[in-house]
């Protein structure tokens, strides 16, 4: 990552190698903190940063199952979003917002700290998000067992959830796939490590449903309605371990992500192993969406 530009921290655009917390900061060791990932893209009447309103609702309903005092409004933070694309120069990058419990006092209780927000934006590069773009992604379905509601807010986009996440994903890549699929405690499927997921079978178009423990993805939701303007239909439905191996297609949808093909789960190939008509048409769709050509859902776009 290059260090250079900006970064907003709690109301002041610093210098990016000068963004820096202290090392006793509450959430750096008890992982008490929430956060946004949020994409710029570069469209044809400039940059417009894509559902930004959804994103920072979504970042003080973190912060309220974290009992946490924001200190800024949700105006103040969306403008300081804004503020730090353009302070970057960036026609296309992600945006992570994130507030986080505090240098103060030390010890298992946070309330005792304030609440800092930094806003930080970088290029965009595809990253890991390119398998499943194209050729399809090879995904593994974890030994790590999703965690649910009875230990931690699911719907609270969390640094605490996002370590049961990563376990998964490294697991994953370190045995030859590209993404991990994790089931609940009932061994139900409830998202991959980063992504949302969705198994198409026999023209239906199924997904879990949040009772499964997945997140109220934001990508999740656009890819619902851009399908329910199509006049068509997703079903939100428990599926089993076995609906993906008998799936005709699957698809992941996240903010990295966007639309991806999954063409393989362990060891079996999904469908004729090639991405599905469904998936490449929501791909096709969901880019036109997020680059303006889509009137309809163009106020999902802030241009800035």
């Amino acid at each position: 990552m290059k260090e250079t530009g900006k970064i907003w921290m709690n109301g002041k655009l610093v210098p990016f190698k000068d963004a820096k917390v202290h090392i006793l900061t509450h959430a750096l060791h008890y992982s008490t903190s929430i956060f946004e990932g949020i994409r710029c893209y570069n469209t044809p009447d400039g940059p417009a940063i894509f559902r930004l309103d959804e994103h920072i609702e979504r970042l003080f309903k973190s912060a309220m199952l974290y009992s946490m005092k924001m200190r800024y409004t949700k105006k103040q933070i969306s403008d300081g979003v804004i503020k730090t694309v353009k302070a970057n120069g960036l026609e296309e990058c992600y945006i992570r917002p994130i507030a986080y419990y505090g240098y103060g006092t030390m010890g298992l209780t946070p309330t005792q700290n304030k609440v800092d927000v930094s806003i930080s934006c970088w290029e965009w590069k595809m990253g890991e998000s390119k398998a499943g773009k194209f050729s399809g992604a090879k995904c593994k379905v974890s030994s790590w067992t999703k965690i649910d509601s009875r230990s931690q807010p699911m719907q609270a986009k969390s640094a605490a959830n996002y370590s049961n996440a990563a376990l998964a994903r490294v697991e994953a890549l370190e045995n030859g796939y590209d993404e991990a699929i994790m089931l609940n405690t009932h061994g139900k499927v409830a998202e991959g490590s980063a992504e949302n997921i969705f198994v198409v079978k026999d023209g239906v178009i199924l997904t879990p449903p949040l009772s499964a423990g997945c997140l109220d993805g934001i990508t999740r939701d656009s890819v619902i309605q851009i399908i329910d303007a199509n006049d068509e239909l997703v079903l939100e439905k428990n599926l089993e371990r076995d609906d993906l191996y008998l799936a005709d297609e699957i698809f992941m949808t996240g903010t990295a992500a966007e639309v991806k093909s999954v063409t393989q789960v362990d060891n079996i190939k999904i469908g004729n192993g090639k991405m599905g008509n469904i998936t490449k048409s929501l791909q096709k769709s969901f880019s036109d969406v997020v680059m303006g050509k889509d009137e309809a859902f163009r106020p999902w776009l802030k241009f800035i």
